[in-house]
């Protein structure tokens, strides 16, 4: 079976060129406009990876790919994006990008991107609504049907914290995740930000806390 691609692009013209010509490519695919959608697609039948535009109208790519990280899928995402300053570069991979393209791309590079990634492949798990998980398109924590809406900081930091559960992250990890890149930002900071997406997580049902590792950073279990 052709391995499965979802286009996520609002520009109806780029999305229909990109789907015809990744079909023509071997794969099979499906267009989206949205961030809200492909969450959706998501929850019903999970790709083998994403072709994400980073400018939707309805959240940030980025965004969107932390949402998904968070929820444990770790299939391949490939960045559309018009912007290839370092800076966004190296946001889009701390959001869990893979690899990007920037436009105008020429769509055997997409094509040879994609395959290169799907070599190295990962498993998408089943949605548990009963989860922690990140909405993009309203900025927003949201586990057992109830909903806390964060700020783009506290989005990133949960974002982090999520798609590595288990593991404590250090705090000039979660520094480089919460803050554009070359922020001068202190330890005392990130204290404060992690106190208050605690006590936002407080407000959910089942929702996991927030540990400390003392001397090294945070994690979430």
């Amino acid at each position: 079976m052709d391995d499965l691609v979802y286009v996520v692009e609002d520009d109806d013209d780029l999305r229909r060129l990109l789907v015809r010509g990744l079909v023509e490519e071997g794969f099979a695919v499906e267009g989206i406009s949205t961030g809200g959608r492909a969450l959706q697609r998501q929850a019903e039948r999970a790709p083998d990876a994403y072709v994400l535009d980073i400018g939707l109208p309805d959240t940030d790519g980025r965004d969107l790919c932390q949402a998904l990280r968070a929820q444990g899928v770790r299939v391949p995402v490939l960045f559309l994006t018009a912007r290839d300053a370092v800076p966004d570069r190296i946001s889009g991979f701390r959001a869990g990008g893979d690899d990007y393209v920037t436009k105008p791309f020429a769509l055997a590079e997409v094509a040879e991107r994609l395959r290169a990634l799907l070599r190295r492949g990962g498993a998408a798990p089943d949605a548990d609504p009963s989860t922690l998980r990140l909405d993009p398109t309203r900025h927003a924590a949201v586990c057992g049907g109830e909903s806390v809406a964060l700020t783009p900081i506290e989005y990133r930091l949960l974002g982090a914290l999520a798609s590595r559960r288990g593991e404590t992250l250090r705090r000039r990890e979660l520094i480089r995740a919460g803050w554009p890149d070359g922020a001068i930002v202190s330890e005392n900071t990130l204290d404060v930000y992690v106190a208050r997406l605690r006590r936002k997580l407080r407000t959910l049902p089942s929702a996991s806390a927030i540990e400390t590792a003392h001397g090294v950073g945070y994690g979430l279990p």
